[in-house]
């Protein structure tokens, strides 16, 4: 029986992973059209004597994510460039 439930899993579900994943990419694509609509409201930026156009909430919270999601990513990387691991057999 058990080899049966293999051999149908394997016939009827083998996107399984890829069906997940559509779900949580549809969900997360909702989240942030919600966000978006009830955030249209155009603002803009100050930073001391600087003044951005006016932008919706949604875009200002859109760019604010990737800056930080590349900022996050890149971070790590950009750290380790001066870390060297040392071959014993080299002498400095």
């Amino acid at each position: 029986m058990p080899d049966l439930i293999i051999y149908c899993t394997r016939i009827y579900m083998p996107n399984a992973p890829a069906i997940i994943s559509s779900f949580i990419l549809a969900f997360w694509i909702s989240a942030i059209a919600i966000v978006a609509v009830q955030n249209a409201t155009p603002i803009s930026l100050r930073f001391l004597f600087f003044e951005s156009v006016q932008l919706p909430v949604a875009v200002i919270l859109a760019f604010s994510v990737v800056l930080g999601l590349l900022g996050g990513a890149l971070f790590k990387p950009i750290t380790e460039l001066g870390v060297t691991t040392q071959n014993p057999r080299i002498k400095n």
